[in-house]
């Protein structure tokens, strides 16, 4: 039953957020599951290492294709997401521990700084 309500309210959230809002959510998913696919991998539980990193591919793929292309910024984006997919398909792969903390370090980069544009987007508005 409390596993139903979490899941309800997750749900809700998602449901509600604002596209910002939601591009954070996506920021904050996908280091939970590098972080996820690195416990496995120091556990050698490749299995779950795997899951894992198809949800951060999953994630990316999502990035990607909520980009609005009519911005010149959208292509940068587009070629950065597309580098970080390249690389977690490598380290799944080759179940390289340097390469999962590379692109974690992106994705705690990107999430720090798409919440303070939201503050100062709010700030503003």
């Amino acid at each position: 039953m409390l596993q139903s309500a979490a899941q309800t309210y997750q749900m809700n959230q998602v449901t509600t957020a604002t596209p910002a809002e939601l591009t954070l959510m996506l920021y904050n998913g996908a280091i939970k599951f590098i972080k996820q696919a690195k416990a496995s991998l120091e556990e050698r539980n490749f299995a779950k290492t795997h899951e894992s990193l198809l949800k951060v591919q999953n994630i990316i793929y999502e990035l990607m294709s909520s980009l609005k292309k009519e911005y010149p910024i959208a292509y940068q984006f587009d070629r950065m997401y597309e580098y970080m997919l390249r690389r977690t398909v490598e380290a799944n792969m080759r179940k390289d521990m340097e390469i999962l903390i590379e692109v974690e370090g992106f994705f705690v980069e990107f999430r720090d700084t798409w919440r303070e544009a939201m503050i100062l987007a709010k700030n503003q508005g």
